[in-house]
């Protein structure tokens, strides 16, 4: 039997991405091994998003000498043609149906789109389902219009049977993704336009106990409706991934962000307001060309104000291709390394803060895995939580009383 390997870079849309690439060639008879040198086929599902990301496809190909390799995944043309000259094959996600025909002239006409395909089941307790792909928004910084094309909503009824589908399997939280899941406009079966807060209540009413989870967020698209179904809800869980990128009004303007730091923060003060106990995580650039000492520090201000759980902080990378390409990289790595401590350090300080104010709190968490004689898992509200108890409770909703803060977390009690 031919044997072959995933290599997934970037988002949870990619690994989304991956669970497809596994079911349309495990149906072409490769069966999934560990090894990657053991492989008769590998496939590197990328990301381009940073210089540093394509850097490792290259190491990885060099490193692969028996197996065919294909790379697919957010490729940019002018990095598509130097993977190409290293690569067996660069195929699209998009093109999916049509792998079987070009790796081994097989034609499989009962797949008719690429969400039609369904995720192997990789096991597990998650189930990360792609309620869209593309994105409108064009980010002077981003690569992903460029890769994933315009935005593409999923039929409603699709989604929803994955949902039934991963609940019948086991799994216990769904993930529904999308660059900007927000402007979701999907249609249902009479081909009625359907947005994300109408879909979200449909999930919603999928039969089964478990929790759903949405990302990513973009703050001009988020709407009061989407709190209130959030604070309604016993099934949506208490995390919100909110981008803001930058504290700085012009920098936003240059990075085409379409909101004032200003709506920014009302919006978080009010969904803080509806939500006290909701986690908070963003994404935030440090070093963007032109950004200056002081507007820097309104970055590190808006993180003192606004106590994120969460974030991911990225140095600015130059894309080929996007319009801030075109913007002189005047930013010294060091100078970008610098920022970037600071803002980590802040992060720190307020999730410490957050963490601690949890103690004494009873919490709902789904439990994970088994280590070092804990069982650890994540709360409702995304924070990463361990308590001793016995291994039978991995995949299980359990109540815990939080006793300990911890720099990564959160320790505490079984209740009854």
């Amino acid at each position: 039997m031919k044997k072959y390997h995933i290599i997934t870079y970037g988002c949870q849309t990619n690994h989304s991405d991956s669970e497809r690439i596994s079911s349309v060639l495990e149906d072409m008879g490769y069966s999934f091994v560990e090894d990657k040198y053991n492989a008769d086929l590998v496939v590197i599902n990328s990301c381009s998003i940073r210089q540093s990301a394509v850097n490792r496809i290259y190491g990885q190909i060099e490193n692969i000498k028996n197996g065919k390799v294909i790379v697919t995944g957010c490729i940019l043309k002018r990095d598509g043609k130097k993977l190409s000259k290293k690569a067996d094959l660069i195929l699209d996600t998009k093109d999916l149906l049509a792998w079987p025909e070009i790796i081994d002239g097989l034609n499989k006409k009962d797949l008719d789109n690429y969400f039609k395909i369904k995720p192997k089941n990789q096991g597990g307790l998650t189930a990360l389902i792609p309620i869209m792909t593309g994105c409108n928004n064009f980010c002077s910084y981003c690569v992903v219009p460029y890769t994933r094309g315009r935005e593409l909503s999923r039929p409603l009824d699709d989604i929803i049977e994955e949902v039934r589908l991963a609940n019948e399997k086991g799994n216990k939280e769904v993930w529904l993704l999308g660059q900007n899941v927000n402007s979701y406009k999907g249609k249902d079966s009479k081909g009625k336009e359907v947005n994300f807060c109408q879909l979200i209540k449909e999930v919603e009413k999928v039969p089964g106990n478990f929790w759903i989870r949405f990302t990513s967020s973009h703050p001009k698209d988020f709407s009061d409706e989407l709190i209130e179904i959030i604070k309604g809800s016993e099934k949506i869980t208490k995390y919100l991934h909110l981008p803001v990128q930058s504290g700085d009004d012009e920098i936003l303007e240059r990075m085409n962000r379409p909101y004032k730091i200003s709506d920014y923060k009302k919006f978080v003060q009010k969904i803080k307001k509806e939500l006290p106990d909701l986690t908070l995580s963003t994404d935030v650039i440090v070093g963007f060309p032109k950004e200056t000492e002081e507007q820097f520090q309104k970055t590190a201000d808006l993180f003192r104000e606004i106590p994120y759980d969460m974030a991911y902080i990225s140095k600015y990378s130059p894309r080929p291709g996007t319009p801030s390409f075109k913007l002189k990289d005047d930013i010294s790595n060091v100078e970008k390394e610098r920022r970037w401590t600071i803002i980590n350090e802040i992060l720190m300080k307020n999730n410490q803060q957050r963490n601690k104010f949890l103690i004494n709190k009873t919490v709902e968490a789904l439990i994970e895995k088994e280590k070092d004689g804990f069982i650890i898992g994540k709360t409702k509200e995304y924070k990463s939580i361990k308590v001793k108890g016995p291994r039978s409770l991995v995949g299980n909703f359990v109540k815990i009383k939080v006793n300990k803060s911890l720099s990564w977390g959160l320790e505490g009690d079984l209740t009854n």
